[in-house]
């Protein structure tokens, strides 16, 4: 039974690395219009967020948190002018995965891997 324990904690471990990237890359983002706003780049704890409206205060980089399920947002433009909290990884059908933003109120983007 130890055995049993210690190959599966080590199985876990391993695979937290997996989980932990999960979220990294391109991600191309709509709003609830469907309409495409932006493009968020994540790579280790910073973001990117270049949004396709000219001059939109939005558009800029932060730092993250990594969650389990996803990140969360710790300051830069996406923060402070929009009020996302949250990016959750979710089951896609047509992508696999998505990332859903989030403020503390409700869902604001979807975006899918790019």
């Amino acid at each position: 039974m130890r055995r049993f324990a210690l190959v599966l904690a080590l199985t876990a471990v391993s695979a937290l690395p997996a989980f932990a990237q999960a979220y990294q890359g391109n991600w191309s983002c709509r709003d609830a219009t469907t309409n495409r706003v932006g493009i968020l780049t994540i790579y280790g704890q910073v973001y990117g967020w270049a949004s396709r409206t000219l001059g939109d205060p939005t558009s800029g980089s932060g730092n993250l948190a990594v969650y389990q399920d996803g990140v969360g947002f710790n300051d830069g433009n996406l923060k402070a002018n929009a009020s996302i909290q949250a990016g959750r990884l979710i089951n896609d059908p047509t992508y696999g995965v998505a990332l859903q933003l989030e403020t503390a109120e409700a869902i604001v983007m979807l975006c899918n891997p790019r």
